[in-house]
């Protein structure tokens, strides 16, 4: 398959996936019963002509699929919508933005540097006191609720030792950043280390790695380029998915660490039922999680030929 051919089908398969979970979305909002016009007056109802003007005005006395066809146009012409307080989505998310995605890469370079390397370490002592420990850890740490690690943590690292500020991003990054992202890389990097481990030791009993070895080719050579190499490919696939988790599931860890990030935005939008903003974060979070994958399958064909000429 030509690299040609191999990008046009991802963006092919891209926009088949994203027009289908964006109406999915959509339709999950707009669809549920409830009037969000309604909500908007809290105890005291609004006037009818402002209530026949937010209707018109977000197209509700329509069919939902009619509204998702508006909606998708204006998303065509870069347009996220705009709440039901006349606020532009896309300002909002603009505001949000720079402190999930800090918050995010802080977490997946943990995940990355950490979970590897523990990974890597066990791989490579199979069956002896640090490959079981790491077993033993990664299943520790998975088992434990976000939040849960997430307030002790807090209270722990914060309040009793002061390492690190207890909530906010006043001290900037890393320092604002750190605890908060060891709680979340803390389950991803888990997954890191025992996927790591498991390709490792497939890696170091295959046909090629004992063929290297017969030519005589070095112990750290052998590991350091084809092992890592041939073991990175599992890994990388995970670790694509865990980004588009950690930018949009991060909403527990902002609340607890009051960081006022997209998943922070997304919580208090579904708590005052402003359709528009959750289906214009969603949508946000959804394509970096597509084009991420979409990237990371076309670094597999770099990575593996056998990917490119299936």
């Amino acid at each position: 398959m030509t690299a040609a051919r191999l990008v046009t089908r991802r963006v092919v398969e891209l926009l088949v996936v994203f027009v289908g979970v964006s109406f999915v979305i959509y339709a999950m909002v707009f669809a549920l019963p409830g009037d969000p016009i309604a909500a908007l007056g809290g105890d005291r109802p609004l006037p009818a002509n402002v209530v026949a003007q937010l209707r018109e005005q977000f197209h509700l006395d329509e069919p939902v699929w009619r509204q998702y066809l508006y909606w998708l146009s204006a998303l065509l012409h870069g347009d996220l919508g705009t709440n039901f307080a006349g606020q532009s989505v896309a300002d909002k998310l603009a505001l949000r933005w720079p402190v999930t995605i800090t918050l995010a890469l802080t977490a997946w370079l943990i995940e990355v540097v950490v979970g590897v390397a523990l990974g890597l370490w066990a791989g490579l002592r199979r069956g002896r006191a640090a490959d079981k420990a790491v077993l033993a850890g990664t299943i520790l740490a998975s088992s434990i609720p976000v939040f849960v690690v997430a307030v002790s943590a807090q209270l722990l690292f914060g309040v009793r030792l002061g390492w690190f500020p207890v909530a906010g991003t006043a001290a900037g990054w890393p320092m604002s950043y750190l605890l908060p992202a060891a709680c979340v890389a803390l389950f991803g990097l888990a997954s890191v280390a025992r996927l790591m481990r498991g390709s490792v030791i497939d890696t170091l009993h295959s046909d090629f790695v004992r063929t290297l070895r017969a030519k005589g080719l070095p112990r750290k050579e052998i590991v350091g380029v084809h092992v890592m190499r041939n073991s990175a490919i599992p890994v990388l696939t995970f670790l694509a998915v865990d980004l588009g988790y950690l930018l949009g599931g991060t909403v527990v860890i902002e609340g607890v660490f009051n960081l006022p990030g997209v998943g922070n935005l997304l919580f208090q939008a579904i708590r005052a039922h402003e359709g528009p903003t959750v289906v214009g974060v969603s949508t946000a979070l959804i394509l970096v999680f597509l084009v991420t994958n979409a990237l990371v399958d076309l670094l597999h064909a770099v990575l593996d030929p056998r990917i490119r000429h299936a």
